[in-house]
């Protein structure tokens, strides 16, 4: 057994989090069901709070504001120029994270105390092993087309639901025509449209035209994946444990993190001046380290957050990665290979 199965129950700490449920795969759904309610649970509370202390009458970004800039880009409340004229869909999208949050909250307790130890033992289906290559990859596939999903929802919303908050007009409007040439999603992927990288995109039509190819890619390749099992080059190169999937997982929101950082510092379409404040300057030789002079916005605490994090969430990928791949800390050297083995 390699990487996370590697420790037995009694030589992992308390402090050590999920590996103690490294091979307890119904006590691992309870952690991360209760993890996701406590993910709801912020959202809906700082929502909330958020809304107790706006002040309709100052610009969301002088006010520290994080999540409702984000509900007013989608549409939500906003009259011409960005004014905040209506501020029940804010109390209704807070409300219902906190009520699901409950739900999620419950069922991680269930799984976390009485729920099946094992799902292997009843839910087959659902049961895993983490050197399984092919079960690996069908996880991998459902997520994909549930990330698929939620790009799908927001091409929903600006086509079917309200549309989207436009800075370029100072108003909200529905997409009905989003642009869907490939070629121009791939110019801002690869860099031939404008200088900013995908942070270039300047209007809500290239938006949602790429979230509709965004959609159909990862819906798509999770269907491929979960029909498939990787190809033998991938087995032999890749490292199938618990603790390596942790690591990938990790390098991904980090990179994840990064380009969120420089896309909210730069892009005022997506992350509207009217909500966020003014675009940013990088500088590195003085705090804060994504800066438009002396106000603190909420386009400098979000950039700053998301590049704070992402260097964090990358050191823990170094950290995984490399005891995934046999490295002992405590030996400080390499002390088996774990690449290659799979069911």
């Amino acid at each position: 057994m390699t990487g996370m199965a590697m420790n037995t129950p009694n030589s992992i700490p308390w402090w050590a989090g999920n590996a103690r449920f490294a091979n307890l795969s119904g006590r691992l759904l309870g952690a991360h069901v209760a993890h996701a309610g406590l993910i709801v649970f912020w959202a809906g509370a700082t929502t909330l709070f958020e809304l107790a202390h706006l002040d309709v009458t100052r610009p969301m970004y002088e006010q520290g504001l994080i999540l409702l800039p984000h509900l007013a880009s989608l549409g939500w409340g906003v009259g011409n120029g960005g004014q905040i004229i209506d501020t029940h869909p804010y109390f209704v999208i807070g409300a219902l994270h906190l009520i699901s949050s409950a739900f999620l909250g419950l069922g991680g307790i269930f799984h976390s105390l009485w729920g099946t130890a094992t799902l292997e033992e009843k839910f087959s289906f659902f049961g895993y092993r983490w050197n399984d290559a092919r079960k690996m990859t069908t996880i991998l596939g459902i997520h994909l087309v549930l990330l698929g999903i939620g790009a799908g929802l927001l091409v929903a919303k600006a086509m079917f639901f309200g549309g989207l908050y436009d800075p370029t007009i100072g108003e909200v409007r529905a997409l009905a025509n989003p642009n869907l040439d490939i070629l121009t999603t791939l110019g801002y992927l690869f860099g031939g449209i404008g200088r900013d990288w995908i942070a270039s995109v300047n209007n809500l039509e290239d938006v949602v035209g790429g979230h509709v190819w965004v959609a159909i890619l990862c819906i798509a390749g999770g269907f491929w994946h979960i029909a498939t099992e990787p190809f033998p080059w991938a087995k032999r190169l890749l490292v199938w444990s618990g603790e390596a999937y942790l690591a990938y997982s990790l390098g991904a929101v980090a990179l994840m993190s990064f380009i969120a950082a420089y896309f909210v510092s730069v892009n005022t379409l997506v992350y509207p001046v009217e909500f966020y404040g003014e675009a940013l300057s990088i500088s590195f030789n003085r705090f804060p380290y994504f800066t438009n002079g002396d106000l603190l916005s909420s386009r400098v605490w979000l950039a700053n957050a998301h590049f704070w994090l992402g260097f964090f969430f990358l050191q823990g990928h170094l950290w995984h990665a490399l005891r995934a791949a046999g490295f002992d800390f405590k030996q400080g050297k390499l002390v088996c290979s774990t690449r290659g083995e799979v069911a």
